[in-house]
């Protein structure tokens, strides 16, 4: 595979054969020619990474090559060799926009190297446009990976919904995602142009939180040295992201529900309400049901939050996203390493859709980013994987005496395992299996029968 497309110029016969036969054996995609008239007719019909040109030429000299490039291809670099090197020449050149100046005699190994840094700088043009380009294209986007089922209608109903400016409830399991689909709301919606503020409501006290949310003003309380703007303020005009919002007191809900209903904030010791313009989206991994039942969560705010309720399913409920996703993460962390790890094997892979994840999606990548920081090769292995996940067992459904077993066999293998992972302890395996104990002691009863 060539290295980069280098077009060499000069009317001496025997130095561009020289030229020729050292560049095309150090990788180069060579073109060369002792006709300036001929470069610039080659400079229009194809572009070059470097071109390597004498100055002094006939008819067209090197001075109008560098023209040309600069015109029609501005990123092509151009080498400049001269058997009458002066001051001057070397000044203009450079001025011009040449990449470098070589004079005859000039040694091989020289060009050779000044060739080679001019396509080093080709390629890192190249990558700093194509991060640029990426930046550009993902500039106020959010991407969600997926290609399960349920997941691209909640991301359908959220694209509907975006735009409507209401509130928003996300409820699901922790590391599902549920920041990620607020910023995918956010960014499909009226105010992708304002802030984006995420606060967690459980990792404050009370007293914190409504100061965080709310704000202050200068002697509001001791150490109150200036104003502060809350986070509410903050956000008008755009998103405020609730996660948490089960784990906000009583009281701070009441202060919450009066934000949310009356579209104002009172800071802290000031007698003026702040006019605010937010669009509010709350979050919770807890049974919210139960906490409106058991009365630690008000149903007024409840009702005002959930105008639209999205719930994240599990990743182990949607496990075809799990080779999407860790090809995803392993491209990033890899990056983000400068690795070049690129593949998981099947083996690897069969353990990770195999595995039920509990921490969910964030889980999944803190794995994936460990086997990147452990692979010594291209690929993730097994061995790269946490000592838990490699000691899963695996279950499959095998023929029994060259026979395919019944539904009530099957039940009765998967009863006694769950019974033998925990210990014996009836109560728990009904609970697991979702039944109640007197079923579950039947079951074992007629198994026993059967024997």
């Amino acid at each position: 595979m060539s290295e980069g497309r280098l077009l060499i110029v000069d009317d001496e016969k025997i130095a561009l054969k020289n030229l020729e036969h050292v560049m095309a054996k150090a990788g180069y995609a060579v073109t060369a020619t002792q006709s300036g008239s001929r470069a610039l007719a080659l400079l229009e019909r194809q572009p070059f990474d470097v071109v390597l040109t004498d100055l002094r030429m006939e008819k067209v000299d090197g001075m109008q090559i560098l023209k040309k490039c600069r015109e029609t291809c501005p990123d092509t670099e151009v080498v400049m060799i001269t058997g009458y090197a002066t001051l001057d020449s070397a000044v203009e050149t450079m001025k011009q926009g040449a990449f470098y100046y070589i004079a005859k005699p000039f040694r091989l190994d020289e060009v050779r190297k000044v060739v080679a840094e001019a396509m080093e700088k080709i390629q890192l043009k190249r990558e700093n446009r194509s991060l640029r380009e990426q930046v550009e294209r993902y500039r106020g986007r959010v991407r969600i990976l997926t290609q399960d089922g349920r997941m691209q209608s909640l991301l359908e109903t959220a694209r509907q919904v975006a735009p409507t400016d209401c509130n928003v409830l996300l409820t699901g399991e922790s590391g599902t995602g549920k920041e990620l689909f607020a910023r995918y709301l956010h960014a499909h919606s009226t105010r992708r142009d304002g802030a984006f503020v995420a606060f967690n409501c459980g990792a404050f006290n009370e007293e914190l939180l409504a100061n965080e949310l709310f704000g202050h003003l200068k002697g509001a309380f001791t150490g109150a040295a200036a104003d502060k703007r809350g986070l509410l303020e903050a956000a008008s005009g755009g998103t405020l992201f609730l996660d948490e919002i089960t784990e906000m007191s009583p009281a701070m809900q009441v202060k919450l529900l009066r934000a949310v209903q009356e579209r104002e904030v009172l800071p802290l010791g000031s007698t003026t309400p702040v006019p605010v313009d937010v669009r509010f989206i709350a979050a919770t991994n807890r049974d919210i049901e139960a906490a409106l039942d058991s009365g630690a969560f008000r149903q007024d705010l409840y009702f005002r939050l959930n105008v639209v309720n999205l719930h994240l399913p599990a990743l182990a409920e949607r496990r075809d996203d799990i080779p999407l996703l860790a090809q995803h993460f392993l491209a990033r962390h890899a990056a983000l390493m400068h690795k070049t790890v690129d593949e998981i094997t099947p083996e690897a892979m069969a353990l990770l859709t195999a595995y039920d994840f509990p921490g969910n999606v964030r889980e999944l990548e803190n794995i994936i980013e460990r086997g990147v920081a452990l692979a010594t090769g291209h690929a993730i292995d097994t061995g790269h994987l946490p000592e838990h996940l490699r000691n899963l067992s695996i279950r499959t459904f095998r023929r029994k005496d060259g026979r395919i077993p019944s539904l009530e066999e099957q039940e009765r293998d998967y009863i006694q395992w769950v019974l033998q992972e925990v210990g014996g302890n009836q109560t728990r395996a009904a609970r697991i299996l979702g039944i109640d104990r007197v079923s579950l002691w039947r079951k074992l009863k007629r198994y026993e029968a059967q024997e």
